[in-house]
């Protein structure tokens, strides 16, 4: 199939975030006094919403998992942002597209303002038609609620032009409810067993 729109994901599809978001996670439960006993488990937080994953990692209440979050975005917004590379490849394969006149965009659970800052530090903003993440105050942070903003605003296309790549489960049961085909990725610091 011949795909006009493509969407991808950003944290662990256009760059590995990892280092950026396990140390804001790590910053964030030691100020609630939460003991970090295995540290592998702050991978998973790569790529979901953060409310989900404190919640379903830590068990923490709802004004726990506010404060949480919080305190990451205090770190990440002045740190994590940055502790990030973009995944080898990533920028020539966006350019091919571009010349083959292809439509990019990016849907990512990251708050937009974090993903347009990522984008334009690494500078991949340029490839990009439509950037579309959560929004601050908690909401839009379903995957099918991003892909739904993102058709939008390109102006509502075929949707069987359109194509989904992410590396987590949600991309591909947001792109299963928006309709729209999707490509899961194996690569870089997400373990291949989170894509199901």
């Amino acid at each position: 199939m011949n795909y006009q729109y493509i969407l991808f994901d950003l944290d662990g599809t256009l760059t590995d975030p990892k280092v950026g978001i396990t140390k804001s996670v790590a910053y964030a439960l030691e100020k609630l006094n939460i003991e970090i006993v295995d540290y592998s488990k702050l991978d998973f937080f790569i790529g979901p919403p953060l409310q989900e994953s404190f919640q379903a990692y830590y068990d923490l209440t709802e004004q726990q998992v506010n404060e949480a979050i919080g305190y990451y975005r205090e770190r990440f917004q002045q740190h994590g942002l940055y502790e990030n590379e973009v995944y080898p490849g990533i920028e020539t394969l966006l350019e091919t597209l571009k010349k083959k006149e292809k439509t990019l965009a990016v849907a990512t659970s990251k708050p937009t303002i974090f993903a347009e800052k990522i984008l334009q530090h690494f500078k991949l903003d340029q490839y990009f038609e439509v950037i579309v993440g959560s929004n601050l105050n908690g909401t839009r942070i379903a995957k099918a609620d991003v892909i739904h903003e993102v058709l939008l605003q390109l102006s509502s296309p075929d949707k069987s032009e359109v194509i989904m790549i992410g590396d987590r489960k949600h991309d591909l049961i947001g792109a299963k409810k928006e309709g729209i085909a999707n490509i899961g990725v194996l690569y870089g610091s997400v373990v291949k067993r989170n894509w199901h």
